[in-house]
């Protein structure tokens, strides 16, 4: 049964005992490891083979190795969902943010402006790319590329730079249609570091 729940979204969500096993299976094991389902997996429930593909294509970006760690992969999600004005994509990677960095002020601080927040000049310069890629990717140049090597970013890590603005971009505006809301869990996450 598909019922709406505009809780989670405007459009329908459907029951887990519905859904493919597969998509069933990765939505329980995120429960399983955070303690509760971001609204978000069940959001994208409703249309099994786009969740499967989202989910690879999020892992891919965000779960690989590479020069960029995990927490500076989320400064880039929450700096550019802001610019979307994605609250979702801002709440629930803020949080991850905050867990992933340790800290529980540099997701606020990023969210509002990257260039006052606490971060490294490497990772400023990051942030300036992801923004630009966000908001005027047309005007992306070697002057650009330069400036990244400056700080020691290769070819590969300013696609991943690009590839995470802009698969969040996506992921944004499909947030923002649907009115996706963030779970109340989220709000709390990584606001007292762990003793």
């Amino acid at each position: 049964m598909t019922d709406r729940d505009p809780s989670v979204s405007r459009f329908p969500v459907p029951d887990l005992a519905d859904v493919p096993t597969d998509v069933r299976d990765t939505i329980l094991a995120v429960q399983e490891k955070s303690g509760f389902v971001p609204n978000v997996f069940l959001a994208l429930a409703h249309r099994p083979a786009e969740f499967r593909a989202f989910v690879a294509y999020h892992d891919a970006l965000m779960e690989s190795e590479g020069n960029l760690s995990k927490a500076e992969r989320e400064m880039i999600v929450v700096a550019t969902s802001n610019l979307n004005r994605c609250q979702y994509c801002v709440v629930a990677h803020g949080a991850i943010l905050r867990i992933r960095a340790k800290d529980p002020l540099v997701a606020d601080q990023v969210a509002v402006n990257h260039r006052k927040a606490d971060v490294t000049e490497r990772q400023r310069a990051m942030l300036d790319f992801a923004v630009k890629v966000t908001t005027a990717s047309y005007d992306v140049g070697e002057a650009d590329f330069e400036a990244l090597a400056g700080h020691g970013f290769t070819e590969a890590d300013v696609w991943d730079v690009a590839a995470i603005a802009g698969f969040f971009g996506m992921s944004n505006r499909l947030a923002n249609v649907a009115n996706i809301r963030p779970n109340p869990e989220f709000y709390l996450m990584g606001r007292t570091p762990r003793s």
